[in-house]
């Protein structure tokens, strides 16, 4: 087993919310199509799949301990001792190296921000789509984008409009919004700020909860929990308590 040791905390979350059937309809269509077309990725999802339930708990425990007390490794035949066929003992320890460097994160690291971030975050589904307006041709040309998740040409087309409506909430929620959804979390938190102190209230409270996500993203939990505090979305209160755990 070769586990990729430059993959972060949210993929892993996402790769083990794919095995526990905890992803949303939309999220598991764009994963199995990885799947198909990403060789490396799904060899990567097997590994994991293998390492959390192809090896019984009695097994891994034994190997983890004798990995912390850095006894020398090697197979011990033993009748007396069932024996595991899942994964010999070397490549074993070694996935239990990669899951302490990782900081145990199945076991004891779920509730870091950015593991809860990957938990709660799903993107703003985005406006209805309607073309009958030619003055809004533009923006609802963008949202079309946005709906398809093709965030930036999203952006590169509500950017010029912004720029004559510097202060129309409804551009900076959903360029902030795009920018969170394309992974840009910092480029995001201008755009989102910047509705939270609009008087338009059409989109300050959701403004408010994607700002304390983004917020997470950037492990700043301070302002993660003083925006969340703000939003009225339930989803904020679960999202608030596990921070607090």
């Amino acid at each position: 087993m070769d586990l990729d040791k430059n993959m972060t905390q949210e993929e892993l979350a996402h790769i083990e919310r794919y095995i526990n059937n905890n992803l949303t309809f939309e999220e598991l269509s764009i994963f199995e199509e990885k799947l198909k077309n990403n060789p490396d990725f799904k060899n990567q999802v097997e590994d994991i799949k293998t390492l959390l339930f192809g090896i019984e708990k009695q097994a891994l425990k034994e190997q983890l301990d004798t990995f912390h007390k850095d006894i020398p490794i090697e197979v011990i035949e033993d009748k007396k001792q069932p024996k595991f066929r899942f994964l010999n003992f070397k490549k074993t320890a070694v996935a239990a190296a990669v899951i302490i460097a990782l900081g145990s994160f199945w076991y004891t690291n779920r509730s870091t921000p950015k593991s809860v971030f990957a938990k709660h975050y799903t993107p703003d589904p985005g406006l209805p789509t309607t073309m009958s307006s030619s003055d809004n041709f533009i923006f609802y040309d963008a949202m079309v984008n946005y709906k398809r998740k093709d965030y930036l040409t999203a952006i590169s087309k509500w950017q010029p409009l912004l720029l004559t409506k510097p202060d129309n909430d409804t551009l900076n929620y959903f360029i902030g919004s795009a920018y969170l959804a394309d992974g840009k979390e910092k480029e995001a938190i201008p755009y989102l700020k910047k509705v939270t102190l609009f008087k338009e209230e059409t989109f300050k409270n959701d403004a408010f909860y994607y700002l304390g996500l983004a917020y997470l993203k950037v492990n700043n939990v301070e302002l993660a929990k003083k925006n969340l505090n703000f939003s009225t979305i339930d989803n904020s209160k679960d999202i608030l308590s596990e921070l607090e755990d």
